[in-house]
């Protein structure tokens, strides 16, 4: 069967490449053939015209290019099909089965049916039952999904192949979810197909808009609630005993990828009944009911692990972190672990339920007493969850009081719990609010009011924190809360805005040099340390060099780093990325985060180098590009197109990777003699500041006065100067590096894992701040260093 495709609605580019891949012989003159395919003057419904075209072109034809180029165009956008391009493909697919070599692949029929902008056309329904006749008579079908949506196209699955389609799924919850969307047609059938993960090669991108369009499908959501209450009874079961225990096989393949999906419907829609059941669902697959450090099924709670991470809420984080806790098996640990700081980080991107902290028991001062055995836990909020102990006359003690271990261990164990719980919520609280900075969310008054600043676990992290409320002039107004409304950076009260009035987080972006110095200051007299960096966060403006390369940055290019430390940094970050090595393909990856919001995806690439005898391995760094995601299909852009907040927001990303992960921060190489790579290390180590190392400057300004070392130090444009008794060193603000005078001789001081001499405060977390000043510190009062390997370098530059 031949569909024909009219060319009526094509642009006069679209439709000379429609003519080159119909009419035979047209490829062989035209000059269109010979310049490469420009896909971003076709429009993605024009790409669903050409589709179909470029599968019927026989290979080694003179126009074998533009159907490649249009092909891979497909598999980067979302092709939308009319009615009679999608009969057109599916024909296409059908008619290919005949070719010698040809498998088959129903997904790409799928794909069509589910981007078609119309109702589906009759005459799709001949080819459809050709594909499932030819591919349903083989003795696996990889494609299940698929077939069944095409089966419902062609007019139902005939016995024989309904048989051999249900296999792989003889279980009830995967069979109930089956049933609910056969009913429903070929459509929610395509959709089904989709959402299972059922891709081909050549596939287009998952739509953007997939789980919604699921969730809205009539009866669906019933499903989602039946499934779930089937799991947790089943779960129930076998820690009663009434099923047999097996360790991870209380669940099949296929069943546990259903109830991923009925998890995200229900997290999707955010049921109201979810929690509850997520409380005990959990933990029944987490824990075996026997004493053995293992489970009923790991991969039932990694895939709902997986599906918090796609629509995360507060409580399904909380009932995760339960179960982790519970769990005895180290392994599933390991993974929740990582997966928590990931849902940590996803939860930014949704503010509606982001905020919805717990009460747990702590007062407006942000302290909650516990009585235990004649003695009291004091749990207290600051910038971390502290406990102490004291005795009932209030004097204080410096650990668990001896009895109360003994006597009161279970009430211990749960103290200590409910500050690993009080910590993770800071956690979250402040990551949602980080992520909402590259976003630019803003929020109802009210809202950050009675669900924020009202909660115990909020306010310990908001007051900490400048916001910006509209003005009386209209424009936005930088403030910090007060435990009695706003101030603003001279310490004027600001009113209270209106309940329907916005209020967001400032970003020093979007403000003067005089004010950034203003509110460092400020935060800094008043010993303000701030959940995440925010008036001493880095801004990335676009660079000259960078107008020049236009759609790439070479800004973090050509530096050295430790490359398991770099993959880890990644990783903890939230960035895809893969595991490089010595073997084929495995010397260059582009890693890439989707940032906030869902728009924009920066991407980062670099490559393997080598792995030393030593084991430790090392990778180099490359350009830094940013795509977005238009038509759910992503487009590499112009960095001069790209949001000020977002190109600054990626671009600090990649100045971590590289700052922490270089072997310039190594003090150990330069002992390394002719080494590969002593050049860039010697190059690198003493370098001008990155925007990093400037806002440590920026810091060390406001610290080093506070301190005893005021006299002895003085700040330079790359160096912290420090005047011991012996000799006068120069610490280096990017690598922590020192060189002493004269003649700039390098000195090697291995960090050791210590704060500073005298208790200091920090403004932000900062591991290589507080490097910075430990050394400081050490050097100020050279002449009572004992380490031999120091003093051995300091008597031979004397």
């Amino acid at each position: 069967m031949t569909v024909v495709i009219s060319d009526a609605a094509l642009a006069p580019y679209a439709a000379s490449l429609l003519r080159v891949l119909t009419v035979p012989g047209a490829g062989e003159d035209d000059p269109i053939t010979r310049e490469p395919v420009d896909s971003s003057r076709l429009s993605d419904r024009e790409l669903g015209v050409l589709l179909p075209a470029a599968y019927r072109l026989p290979t080694l034809q003179s126009a074998d290019r533009v159907a490649k180029a249009i092909v891979t165009a497909c598999q980067q956008r979302q092709p939308a099909f009319t009615p009679q391009s999608c009969a057109s493909m599916l024909s296409a697919l059908a008619d290919e089965l005949a070719q010698p070599g040809c498998y088959g692949n129903p997904v790409l029929a799928v794909n069509a049916l589910l981007r078609c902008e119309g109702p589906l056309p009759e005459e799709a329904a001949r080819p459809a039952r050709k594909l499932v006749t030819e591919l349903g008579g083989r003795y696996r079908l990889d494609y299940p999904y698929a077939l069944m949506a095409l089966a419902g196209l062609g007019g139902g699955l005939t016995a024989r192949i309904e048989s051999k389609l249900f296999v792989w799924s003889l279980h009830s919850i995967a069979r109930d979810e089956v049933a609910v969307v056969a009913a429903l047609g070929p459509g929610a059938q395509a959709l089904l197909a989709e959402a299972s993960g059922e891709r081909s090669y050549y596939s287009p991108p998952q739509l953007p808009d997939m789980w919604q369009r699921l969730a809205d499908l009539p009866g669906y959501a019933s499903f989602a609630h039946r499934a779930l209450e089937a799991a947790r009874r089943r779960a129930a079961d076998i820690q009663s005993g009434r099923i047999a225990y097996q360790a991870d096989a209380a669940f099949e393949k296929s069943e546990v990828a259903a109830l991923g999906r009925a998890a995200r419907i229900a997290l999707l829609r955010d049921e109201p009944w979810l929690m509850d059941l997520l409380r005990t669902l959990l933990p029944g697959v987490a824990v075996a009911p026997t004493a053995a450090r293992t489970a009923p099924s790991q991969a039932l709670l990694y895939e709902v692990a997986r599906a918090v991470e796609d629509f995360p809420t507060p409580e399904a984080l909380s009932a995760l972190r339960a179960a982790r806790a519970a769990a005895r098996h180290k392994g599933i640990h390991k993974q929740l672990d990582r997966k928590l700081q990931r849902i940590e980080r996803a939860l930014g991107d949704r503010p509606d339920v982001a905020f919805r902290l717990p009460d747990l028991g702590f007062g407006p001062d942000g302290v909650r007493t516990v009585a235990v055995g004649g003695y009291d836990a004091v749990i207290t909020l600051s910038h971390d969850v502290n406990l102490t102990w004291r005795r009932a006359d209030g004097k204080p003690l410096a650990n668990v009081p001896a009895a109360v271990r003994r006597d009161h261990a279970d009430t211990v164990k749960g103290i200590r719990e409910l500050v690993r719980q009080a910590r993770g919520q800071l956690a979250t609280v402040a990551r949602s609010l980080e992520t909402g900075v590259t976003a630019a969310t803003t929020l109802p008054y009210r809202r950050w009011r009675d669900e924020l600043a009202a909660n115990s676990l909020g306010w310990t992290v908001v007051r900490r924190l400048i916001w910006e409320v509209p003005g009386a002039s209209g424009q936005w107004q930088s403030v910090l809360p007060t435990s009695d409304g706003f101030m603003d950076v001279r310490g004027r009260a600001v009113p209270e805005p209106g309940p329907d009035a916005e209020i967001r987080l400032w970003h020093p972006l979007n403000t003067s040099a005089e004010q950034i110095r203003a509110w460092r200051d400020e935060l800094t007299d008043r010993e303000l340390r701030q959940p995440f960096k925010q008036a001493f966060r880095e801004v990335y403006l676009l660079t000259p060099a960078e107008l020049q390369t236009d759609t790439y940055s070479n800004r973090f290019a050509a530096h050295i780093v430790h490359y398991q430390q770099l993959y880890a940094l990644m990783k903890g970050r939230g960035w895809t990325c893969s595991r490089l090595g010595p073997w084929d393909g495995g010397d260059t990856d582009d890693a890439y985060r989707v940032l906030p919001g869902g728009a924009w995806r920066v991407r980062f690439r670099y490559g393997y180098r080598d792995q030393q005898p030593d084991g430790a391995e090392y990778a180099s760094t490359d350009r830094v590009w940013l795509d977005r995601r238009v038509g759910g299909a992503w487009r590499t852009v112009q960095l001069a197109d790209v949001p000020t907040i977002i190109l600054s927001e990626a671009l600090r990303d990649v100045d971590l990777f590289v700052s922490v992960t270089s072997i310039a921060a190594d003090p150990r190489w330069a002992d390394r003699g002719d080494d590969l790579y002593v050049d860039y290390w010697r190059e690198a180590s003493f370098a001008e500041l990155t925007a990093t190392a400037q806002t440590r400057r920026s810091a060390l300004e406001r610290i080093i006065p506070r301190t005893k070392l005021a006299d002895r130090c003085e700040l330079t444009d790359r160096y912290l100067v420090v005047r011991g008794q012996l000799h006068t060193y120069k610490v280096h603000l990017g690598s922590a590096n020192i060189l002493m005078e004269p003649g700039n001789t390098y000195l090697c001081i291995v960090p050791a894992r210590r704060e500073p001499h005298e208790e200091v405060f920090l403004p932000f977390a900062d591991d290589r701040l507080a490097l910075i000043l430990s050394k400081a510190f050490l050097l100020a009062d050279d002449t009572r260093i004992t380490d031999p390997s120091i003093v051995a370098q300091l008597r031979a530059r004397r």
